[in-house]
């Protein structure tokens, strides 16, 4: 799937994508599993506004967070804005 290539104004510095990461770090396996595979597969294409949505999903806890990434549950209330949903979409395995 080829991600278009964002605008040089929505591209985070290389300083954000190093502190995002480290905020991503998680407690659960799981949760790290699905985190390095969105960053294997899309960190080159990151813009501000993924970034934001995925730091919003940061705030969660470790079962919530889960629970989003394995579509037992969807956002809800200000989380289900188009960046969350964006980066859910991202981070989710499509089922065969």
């Amino acid at each position: 799937m080829n991600q278009p290539s964002a605008t040089p104004d929505l591209v985070p510095d290389a300083d954000v994508l190093r502190r995002l990461r480290w905020r991503c770090r998680r407690g659960l396996l799981e949760n790290d599993l699905f985190i390095d595979r969105f960053f294997g597969q899309h960190e080159q294409n990151l813009t501000t506004p993924l970034v934001q949505g995925l730091l919003e999903l940061m705030d969660l806890s470790d079962n919530d967070l889960l629970d989003l990434l394995l579509a037992r549950k969807e956002p809800e209330g200000v989380l289900a804005n188009p960046e969350v949903m964006q980066v859910l979409s991202m981070m989710r395995v499509t089922k065969s």
